[in-house]
């Protein structure tokens, strides 16, 4: 288990083992790759970030990790897997997500990406974010690093 702080100094543990937290998270965030590419989103508030949100009513988390990424940025998943999990203790309470990755096959054209403006497609990430307004404080801890980590260890990457 690793813990740190995130932006807003929360405390985050995470974890590459199986639901170590819940069985049943309410959230999910996916790192996703289309065409050799990292395929985000343009969150209207936030800035830009890797899909993901909340698990609605009646699906699992993998369903709504496939609903996430459609609908935030047009992209068909073609492959999911579940690579670990954290949880988030902030002001409103705890958040504990699902972290997946994802290939995906297509880009389909929408007329609405909900909360965002749709797809963001970079060939490489930036070795820092912290100073960049234009990405989400969700890319500005230690997540996303860890992560990327990880998927190269298990050679996902």
């Amino acid at each position: 288990m690793i813990t740190f702080y995130d932006y807003y100094n929360n405390e985050v543990k995470l974890s590459f083992s199986r639901h170590p937290f819940s069985t049943a998270p309410k959230h999910v965030w996916i790192i996703s790759r289309y065409r050799n590419q990292w395929l985000l989103t343009q969150h209207k508030d936030r800035g830009v970030e890797f899909p993901g949100g909340k698990v609605e009513e009646g699906e699992t988390p993998e369903q709504a990790a496939v609903r996430e990424v459609m609908e935030e940025t047009g992209g068909v998943v073609e492959d999911l897997i579940y690579i670990g999990q954290y949880t988030v203790d902030g002001k409103g309470g705890s958040i504990i997500k699902n972290i997946y990755f994802a290939h995906i096959s297509e880009l389909q054209v929408r007329s609405n990406y909900l909360e965002t403006d749709g797809p963001v497609c970079l060939k490489e990430l930036p070795s820092s974010m912290e100073k960049d307004a234009s990405f989400s404080f969700m890319m500005k801890d230690g997540v996303l690093p860890h992560s990327i980590e990880y998927l190269k260890k298990a050679q996902l990457l």
